[in-house]
This record gives structure tokens, sequence and C-alpha cells, in this order.
């Protein structure tokens, strides 16, 4: 049997996404997104942890995704985990994981958005984008 590579997560943009081009003009989103997971202790106190991940999104959807990836923005993302190593300025090797977004949705809720984008709905909204007036469903999350 193979292997499988896959992360899934529903998360909020800790950063605006910061679109830039590799020396062979390759576009590349980079963004932090934060999941929160909240439980009650063996107290009944109410206890919150939230993990960040780096998150990577290539190519077109890197170039026309971008202005909408904002700052509290809530977005599902499909990716994969891809470790990177690099020798620090002190000369120490290190490694980074993040997710390499295969797929993302915009979701509602948070963010500052864009006057006027290109590519809205007739409800004035970026495609695959739900009001944050709308109630999300078992039908907005696609898994």
């Amino acid at each position: 049997m193979g292997s499988v590579n896959k992360v899934i997560l529903v998360g909020n943009l800790g950063r605006d996404a910061e679109l830039r081009y590799t020396p062979s003009g390759a576009a590349v989103a980079k963004f932090s997104l934060a999941t929160t997971e909240i439980w009650n202790d063996k107290g009944g106190q109410r206890q919150e942890r939230t993990e960040w991940h780096n998150i990577d999104l290539w190519g077109k959807p890197a170039e026309s995704l971008s202005e909408y990836l904002t700052k509290g923005k809530q977005v599902y993302v499909e990716g994969r985990l891809q470790t990177d190593e690099y020798t620090d300025k002190e000369g120490t090797k290190r490694k980074s994981t993040k997710i390499r977004c295969d797929k993302i949705v915009l979701l509602g809720g948070g963010g500052r958005g864009a006057s006027s984008p290109r590519g809205e709905s007739a409800a004035g909204q970026p495609p695959g984008q739900i009001t944050s007036s709308d109630p999300l469903t078992d039908d907005d999350i696609p898994f």
C-alpha cells in the first residue's frame, strides 16, 4: 500500500497573504492560518488552544485569490505537509514545516474584503465566499 500526505483545515487567516514571485516567475501567496480547539477540562473550566499553520498557495490561484486572503478571513484549505531544511545565520541546520495548498475555499466571516474586486458574484462577494450573514451548514464544508 502507498502512503498519504493530506491536510484539511478550516480556520482564520492570521495576516494578509503576501503575494510574491519566484525568480522563474511562479506566483506564491504565503499566509498563516489559525485553528482553535475548545474543550472543558476535568474541572469544567473552558480551555482553548490555537495552532498556527504556515500555508503556501501557488500559481494562478495565488494570483487571483491573494487580494481576498485578508486577516481574519475564514477559509477551507486542502494540501500536504512539506518540510524544508535550511541553515540559519548562526550556521545551525533548521527545519520548517508548512502546508502546500492544493485547494482553497473562501468561507464567510472575518476579513476586511476588497472594494469592488474583479470576479464578484451578484451579491458583491468573491467567488466561493459565503456572506457572514449566511449560516454555515454541512453543505458549505467541501468534504
